[in-house]
């Protein structure tokens, strides 16, 4: 195997017509956490949202090995900021490392603007940046639909 890594980092906006309150509770509260972060069969979801807890959320394709997505949260400012580390591995083998920042402010209107920053080391080629910056769109996505559901 070739070993090498890659550094990336990317920034991600959105604007939600719900309140920060509301935003930020998307992301504490495990049960609606799971809906829009951990979704499909067979997707497994934890989470202890406190600074020094840890999330874990698992599934991956059938007959595919199993992939662990492991996050320590390192800083919590209600309703405003959230800073974490995470781990992506599938099987034994680590995929990549980063540390993440959501960041939550009053947005037009009584909503909310979300800016997540993300900086990666990416291992050995088993996963591309671009993969990982589609996918946390896709699930600041599935959080708009979370919002519009819930309200």
């Amino acid at each position: 195997m070739d070993h090498h890594v890659t550094h990336a980092t990317f920034t991600l906006e959105r604007s939600y017509p719900a309140p920060p309150a509301r935003v930020f509770a998307a992301w504490a509260d495990p049960a609606a956490k799971a809906r829009w972060f951990a979704p499909g069969p067979g997707a497994g979801h934890q989470l202890d949202f406190r600074v020094g807890g840890r999330e874990v959320a698992t599934g991956g394709p059938e007959g595919g090995p199993l992939m662990t997505f492991e996050t320590l949260y390192r800083d919590i400012v209600t309703e405003q900021r959230i800073v974490y580390t995470s781990t992506l591995s599938a099987g034994a083998d680590l995929m990549t490392v980063s540390l993440t920042t959501v960041e939550f402010t009053p947005g037009e209107g009584g909503g909310t603007r979300l800016v997540l920053t993300e900086q990666g080391a990416f291992l050995d080629g088993q996963e591309q940046p671009a993969w990982r910056e589609q996918g946390t769109a896709d699930q600041l996505e599935a959080l708009a639909a979370e919002l519009k559901a819930d309200g």
